[in-house]
């Protein structure tokens, strides 16, 4: 703001709406980004809005930003990555040894033939091996597909078989609460229905078995020395990760992020909505398969912070296991999902039981937080004086669309500002704004850090994003915006389910139980609860070869979809019923069943077909003793 000479802050930010190439040439200024080719043009928008090119004519490799940090005389010896492990190891590395590990890493990965635009699955527990390995794989310009620790062959399959990957990078395993937890089975498994992928390198885990001889093994490949070896140059519009989501049809979709886009939105939003300045201390628990993961780091390592990882369950060997690593490391700004804070509440004689005086920040985001808990974290970790931001955007859009700042009032479980640069409103079908009633989410024009498209397939990514108000970005959330300004998100306007904050389609776990024999139908939705946020709860119609007991298919079916996704992903509960609700055109209506099972008003029914599928729903939940 001072930069631009404001000293109002919803000035600033309509000036960042009203001028974006103004903004962000100041944006860059203020970051140091680095250029090897200074851009000619901060948008191209001759293939259309939804196909937006960023700073073109310009040239970078985002991963210079990071690696800067090694000549700054402030940086070069401070510690960069601080890796703490269940078991309670730790690992430090300075920005001047990041910079050689990441060189050496990509040059042994040069050496197994890994080439610029191969895409690469990375499946790792967050670390210090798994950050080091993202940031050589972009400095190779090679394009990372993340994947979830928790992942089941089928989840693995459907990622990288869509985007045809050279290779995967994989820990062999992990500790959980003290157990070792392996890896292999299903990476391996995955690979024998993936042609494209050439070849596997472990990262064997110290609790683990050895490597057998001849597999690959990351640490041989790090330790390649680096000699000169320098970033790839890259155009801002090149792609250097491949980020997989669910929708609530279909396969995933792969939104693709580019050098230009996600690097620089995030170090945006680290800068303007967590105040993260060169020295602070940043901690945020997140797996690497997820967005959170790379949002992390990169909000980090771009900006000269301490990037603390924690591998582990954050509640072992008890709760106080968060705050005791706050205080050893000297924490500035903490980030933790709502999920996890409920947790924190429910225990808060071991959750508080540290030193928390060090934090000047938190961060939510995820999921939606109630305000009881946003004041609980706000009064308890924070002491009552550290803003608490709440953060909310997605996969395809990088960082956030709405979240807060620390210059205005923050309200509980809300958002004080759309992020800076990004036109937000909340909009009806037609695509009017509206205020003080509940619409879409929405975002007018294109901005830095919207996804590029979806991995070669346009035509999805254009109904997802652009088709229901045509040239406007239409998110999919429902939200609302009072008479001063605040938005609230009320939840997804689709049927997205999110469990812990791990956003998965119905699709997904359906398919997978409709290749059972026994199953002719089925439903997945996700509803509330107090603990994980939301919770999956699968609606089964059984074909005439099932004979057995009610109990008999909740455990087939939990236990299918547990080993085909992945534990997280287990449901809550099992529930047979005789019909699902449809519509006309055969569409299940998990609204309804959603609805029904959270005693809500059902809604426009106009569309049902079949009416007595109500009341056998009702019966059924009401019978369970579930709702």
């Amino acid at each position: 703001m001072r930069q631009l000479g404001f000293d109002d802050y919803d000035a600033f930010y309509q000036f960042s709406i009203e001028h974006p190439d103004r903004y962000w040439r100041a944006f860059n200024d203020f970051n140091g980004t680095v250029w090897s080719r200074d851009y000619d043009a901060y948008v191209d928008e001759s293939r259309g809005a939804p196909f937006a090119r960023w700073f073109a004519g310009g040239e970078l490799n985002w991963v210079d930003m990071v690696m800067r940090w090694a000549d700054h005389p402030a940086t070069r010896n401070q510690a960069a990555i601080v890796a703490e492990r269940e078991s309670g190891s730790i690992e430090t590395v300075t920005y001047s040894e990041l910079r050689q590990r990441v060189q050496g890493l990509a040059a042994g990965l040069a050496g197994l033939g890994i080439r610029r635009g191969d895409r690469i699955g990375l499946l790792m527990e967050n670390g210090l091996q798994a950050n080091i390995t993202f940031l050589a794989l972009s400095f190779s310009g090679v394009v990372v597909v993340p994947l979830f620790s928790g992942f089941g062959v089928d989840a693995i399959v459907s990622r990288l078989g869509s985007c045809e990957a050279r290779a995967i990078i994989a820990t062999t395993g992990f500790s959980r609460r003290g157990q070792f937890l392996s890896a292999r089975t299903p990476i391996e498994l995955a690979r024998a229905q993936l042609p494209t992928v050439e070849f596997i390198v472990w990262k064997p885990s110290p609790e683990g078995p050895a490597l057998s001889p001849g597999e690959l093994n990351w640490y041989d490949a790090a330790a390649t020395p680096p000699g000169t070896l320098q970033a790839q140059r890259m155009r801002p519009d090149d792609p250097f990760m491949v980020i997989y989501t669910s929708g609530t049809t279909g396969k995933p979709k792969g939104p693709v992020h580019t050098h230009g886009g996600f690097p620089l939105k995030i170090a945006h939003d680290s800068a303007i909505h967590f105040d993260m300045k060169q020295g602070d201390v940043f901690c945020w628990p997140a797996d690497m398969g997820w967005i959170a993961g790379s949002l992390v780091s990169c909000s980090a390592l771009l900006l000269g912070a301490t990037l603390i990882t924690y591998d582990g369950a954050p509640d072992f060997p008890d709760w106080s296991r968060m705050a005791s690593l706050i205080a050893r490391h000297r924490v500035t700004h903490y980030g933790a999902s709502p999920t996890l804070i409920r947790g924190y509440a429910s225990h808060p004689e071991r959750a508080l039981a540290a030193d928390l005086s060090t934090i000047r920040l938190l961060v939510t985001a995820g999921e939606s937080i109630d305000p009881e808990h946003f004041i609980w974290f706000q009064t308890h970790f924070g002491r009552g004086t550290c803003p608490v931001i709440n953060y909310t955007g997605g996969t395809e859009v990088s960082g956030a669309i709405l979240a807060s700042v620390v210059v205005k009032p923050i309200p509980p479980s809300g958002f004080n500002s759309a992020s800076p640069g990004l036109d937000a409103d909340v909009i009806d079908l037609a695509g009017s704004s509206i205020r003080e009633q509940i619409g879409e989410l929405a975002i007018r024009r294109p901005f830095v850090g919207m996804t590029q498209s979806f991995w070669e397939d346009d035509a999805r990514y254009l109904e997802t994003y652009w088709a229901t108000v045509p040239g406007i970005w239409v998110h999919g959330d429902l939200a609302i915006q009072d008479k001063n300004g605040v938005y609230f998100i009320l939840g997804r306007s689709d049927d997205t389910i999110k469990v812990a904050g791990k956003r998965l389609g119905p699709a997904e776990i359906e398919e997978i139980l409709l290749e059972l024999e026994i199953i002719s139908e089925v439903a997945a939705i996700g509803v509330d609860d107090p603990v994980k946020g939301q919770k999956l709860l699968v609606f089964v119609v059984t074909s005439d070869v099932w004979q057995g007991q009610a109990a008999e298919l909740e455990t087939l079916v939990k236990k299918q979809v547990e080993e085909r996704m992945g534990k997280p992903f287990r449901p809550n509960a099992v529930f047979k019923v005789s019909l699902l609700p449809k519509t006309r055109s055969q569409k299940v209506m998990r609204r309804v069943i959603r609805n029904i099972y959270a005693g809500r008003p059902l809604g426009d029914m106009s569309a049902l077909d079949n009416p007595p599928a109500l009341d056998e729903l009702r019966s059924v939940i009401a019978g369970s003793g579930a709702a």
